[in-house]
């Protein structure tokens, strides 16, 4: 079995992320001691959201990473794709994170993410087939 060498680098800054962003439920949590949803607080909303997005699109774009890397995919094709997962959940989460929201930084995190999807998906494919 081929061992992982180019994938690890982008999901070890991914769970960090996803760390920052349970942080920062917590301590919101905490701050407005609020056990369960959001008491209508919109800070506190935003913040369940923007981790729950995380949560949506990430493992699946992870698995199929690692996939293409234990298929032995090109290096170059896993570091763009790592690299573009990465800065897309970045570029979404600092977007949507803000009150006065720049839709600018979350649709480029979007743009990124769903073209890592679908370039993983169709490499798979393509990759599986051939």
């Amino acid at each position: 079995m081929t061992a992982l060498t180019i994938i690890p680098l982008y999901l070890a800054p991914l769970a960090v992320l996803y760390l920052v962003l349970s942080f920062r439920i917590i301590g919101l949590r905490r701050t407005l001691k609020v056990a369960l949803g959001s008491a209508g607080d919109k800070a506190l909303e935003r913040a369940i959201r923007v981790h729950g997005n995380f949560n949506e699109y990430v493992p699946l774009a992870a698995l199929l990473l690692v996939v293409l890397e234990l298929k032995a995919a090109h290096p170059l094709v896993l570091h763009g794709l790592g690299a573009a997962l990465l800065a897309g959940r970045i570029l979404h989460a600092y977007g949507m994170s803000q009150m006065k929201e720049n839709f600018r930084f979350r649709v480029t995190g979007m743009l990124l993410t769903f073209g890592t999807l679908a370039v993983s998906a169709l490499s798979l494919v393509v990759m599986s087939v051939v």
